[in-house]
C-alpha cells in the first residue's frame, strides 16, 4: 500500500480524509471525525476525485471506523457516491463503521447499499 496522502483543500480542522492504494488497485479512504452539513462538502470532493480517478480500478473501501458523528448530509454524500460508482462500474463498499455510522445506516435501511453485494432488483420485489 502506498503511503496515506491527505486530501488537498481540506479546510475543516474537525474531519480528516486520507486516500490511500494498494497494488491490487483498492482505494482506501479513511475518515475521522464529524460529518455533518459543513464537512459533507470535503466527503463529497474525496469521494468524486476517487471515483475520478479509479480509471480501470473496480474496488474503493471506506474506512469510517473512526467517524465520531454523520447525520443526514454525510449519508446523503455517501449515497450520491455509490449512485455515481454503479453508474461507472466500481464497487464502493464501508469497510468499517463506528457505531454512529452504523446506527444511521441501519435506521435508514442503507446499510445492505454499501456491503458489496449486487443490489436488489427492487422492481422484481414490487411486481413490476
Amino acid at each position: 500500500m502506498s503511503a496515506p496522502r491527505p486530501v488537498e483543500d481540506l479546510e475543516d480542522p474537525g474531519l480528516g480524509i486520507t486516500v490511500t492504494s494498494s497494488v491490487s488497485g483498492v482505494v482506501v479512504i479513511a475518515v475521522s471525525g464529524e460529518i455533518d452539513l459543513h464537512s459533507a462538502v470535503h466527503l463529497r470532493q474525496a469521494l468524486a476525485a476517487a471515483l475520478a480517478g479509479s480509471r480501470g480500478r473496480c474496488e474503493i473501501a471506506l474506512d469510517l471506523s473512526a467517524v465520531t458523528f454523520c447525520d443526514c448530509s454525510g449519508l446523503n454524500a455517501l449515497l450520491r457516491a455509490r449512485r455515481r460508482a454503479r453508474r461507472e462500474r466500481v464497487s464502493l463498499t464501508i469497510s468499517a463503521a463506528a457505531p454512529p455510522v452504523s446506527r444511521l445506516l441501519e435506521l435508514t435501511g442503507t446499510a445492505a447499499l454499501f456491503d458489496g453485494r449486487p443490489a436488489p432488483d427492487l422492481g422484481a420485489a414490487a411486481g413490476a
